[in-house]
């Protein structure tokens, strides 16, 4: 079970598309498929090709080249403490993910 409802509010924050282990590649592949499953509604779509804490891992994505995940609203909103959704259901650990995003947002202030 993944503790992220699957919503447009959520999809509408998801910084996934954004993240550089999301390649052009990935992006082009996905696209239309992603469109077409929209078309029945986010709540009804069994996996979609972004908002991986919502929906489990990537079909397309293979290696982690970067992360967003700590900076995505929908991660903070949702309390979550991995990152990588796109390569493990789940998300794979990331015990100082916290810690970064703590540091980012002490450093702006």
């Amino acid at each position: 079970m993944f503790p992220v409802p699957r919503t447009s509010e959520n999809l509408k924050k998801c910084l996934c598309s954004d993240c550089p282990s999301y390649t052009a590649g990935c992006k082009v592949k996905s696209y239309p498929i992603n469109m077409v499953k929209l078309i029945d509604g986010i709540e009804n779509i069994e996996h979609y090709e972004k908002m991986f804490c919502a929906f489990g891992k990537s079909n397309c994505i293979s290696e982690d080249k970067g992360c967003l995940c700590d900076s995505c609203k929908v991660f903070q909103e949702n309390d979550l403490s991995r990152e990588d959704y796109c390569l493990a259901d789940g998300g794979l650990d990331c015990g100082k993910c916290r810690y970064k995003a703590k540091v980012k947002q002490e450093t702006k202030q």
